[in-house]
């Protein structure tokens, strides 16, 4: 049985997903908010949002909806 490594944008996902739950983002604001609670990180992670065609202005509600972050 083969273990499953998650794809870097789950672990993006769960971690906005954990901010909206703690009522620091709402689903409604943009992506582009995160930028600010990621850091130095921010550069890293809005250029996997870009290439998943997700821009700052889009909704957290958006990201939060993917299932499936495979890049077939």
């Amino acid at each position: 049985m083969t273990k499953q490594v998650a794809h870097p944008m789950m672990k993006l996902q769960r971690k906005v997903s954990s901010l909206v739950e703690s009522n620091i983002i709402k689903p409604e604001d943009r992506i582009g908010k995160i930028a600010l609670l990621l850091g130095n990180d921010w550069p890293h992670w809005k250029s996997e949002l870009l290439d998943f065609d997700f821009s700052p202005q889009d909704q957290i509600r958006e990201l939060l909806l993917v299932e499936n972050w495979d890049e077939d």
